[in-house]
């Protein structure tokens, strides 16, 4: 059986349901008044059973016009008695109609009708107008009881069927929202992924596309060699960082739950990038006042992915001949400069990816970055909250 077939089985089952229900409640009450009227052998049951159909037929409409059913229900009880047909009791007839009227939420109006009915049988009891009925406190008690009870039940009833669906409705909710955060995780991996390829892959690949430059106008075969082993060097690089960001990506699709970082470089790693701009001919001073290994994971990972992207842009935008790199610890907050000499860049560099990037990243850790010519080249400056343990 397919899933058409079994949806298409459920909605007949949903459509098939309230009339079995309302069928079986017309039967229900159709059948007690007749075993009521027919233990009375003082007269003819058949008026009565005829109006007992009647009262159980009532039932069918009860879900479509519940409170015309229960207004045709007191009526129909107060006639009935008119005609001096044999007794069933005010409340009997009417359990149907009060139950019904509860289920939709019209517990007010069920208590009216369960009240009048009651009023006007104590009334002609406390009159004496119908000698078979005599007022007793067990009769009392007995329609008083099953008024409360068929109204009772309806309001169950009811506060089962809103309580389901209130869960319902909070179990999709909160399917919806658990997707939306899967979703919201998935985005900010692919762009941690992004930016750690961008970054990587960039700066690798710069510095090889500086090196090939320098080969294809070196003189000397020892230069041009030299040249060359860069460029190998750089783009074995990008490769192992490639598959590195790979192996992140297989293992999600596997369903690891915690891969870890695309990347493990941190600042104790600044060394392979400084030598690579060195080599390219950029002339980088470092001041690192803080050790790497007292940072924070994250803090340390975006500081060294900030330095990276500032020196890729130094290469490739900045004509700059000396750069200066610094990270010094002040309060709770680690600061990283980046300085050249160059021209300054442009706003388009300062505007570009790899400027947002690292923007992204400070801002992630509740940091800040900012980024643009000064009146000696070009800085970037990030501050990155941490927190650094303290000598003992």
């Amino acid at each position: 059986m397919g899933s058409a077939d079994v949806s298409e089985t459920g909605e007949e089952r949903e459509r098939l349901e309230p009339w079995l229900t309302d069928a079986s409640l017309a039967v229900a009450v159709t059948l007690v008044i007749s075993l009521v009227i027919a233990a009375d052998a003082e007269s003819s049951p058949l008026p009565g059973v005829a109006w007992a159909i009647g009262f159980g037929a009532l039932m069918l409409l009860r879900r479509r016009l519940p409170l015309t059913v229960l207004a045709v229900t007191v009526f129909g009880i107060f006639a009935y008695y008119a005609l001096n047909l044999p007794p069933i009791g005010m409340i009997l007839p009417a359990v149907g109609a009060l139950y019904s009227t509860a289920e939709v939420r019209r517990t007010s109006w069920a208590v009216l009708g369960a009240a009048v009915l009651i009023a006007v049988s104590t009334f002609y009891r406390f009159d004496d107008l119908d000698p078979r009925a005599q007022l007793t406190g067990y009769g009392f008690v007995t329609e008083l009881a099953l008024a409360a009870a068929a109204i009772a039940l309806g309001s169950v009833v009811r506060l089962v069927r809103e309580t389901r669906a209130q869960s319902a409705r909070i179990a999709a909710l909160t399917t919806a929202e658990e997707s939306r955060a899967a979703e919201a995780r998935m985005h900010s991996e692919r762009v941690r992924i992004a930016r750690d390829l961008h970054d990587t892959i960039g700066h690798t690949l710069s510095v090889a596309s500086l090196h090939t430059s320098v080969a294809a106008e070196a003189v000397d075969p020892d230069d041009r060699a030299a040249a060359l082993e860069r460029v190998r060097g750089a783009t074995s690089e990008a490769l192992r960082e490639l598959r590195r960001t790979v192996k992140v990506l297989r293992e999600e699709s596997a369903g690891v739950t915690d891969p870890g970082p695309a990347s493990a470089l941190g600042l104790a790693s600044i060394s392979t990038v400084i030598e690579a701009a060195r080599a390219a001919g950029l002339d980088v001073t470092v001041d690192l006042g803080v050790d790497p290994a007292r940072l924070p994971r994250a803090v340390d990972a975006a500081a060294f992915r900030i330095v990276q992207e500032s020196v890729t842009n130094v290469l490739r935008h900045s004509g700059a001949s000396a750069a200066r790199v610094s990270g010094q610890v002040h309060g709770d907050e680690l600061i990283v400069r980046i300085h050249d000499d160059g021209h300054g860049g442009s706003a388009d560099t300062a505007a570009g990816a790899g400027i947002r990037g690292m923007s992204e990243r400070a801002g992630l850790l509740g940091g800040r970055l900012a980024a643009g010519p000064n009146g000696e080249g070009f800085e970037v400056i990030a501050h990155l909250p941490i927190e650094v343990e303290e000598d003992e």
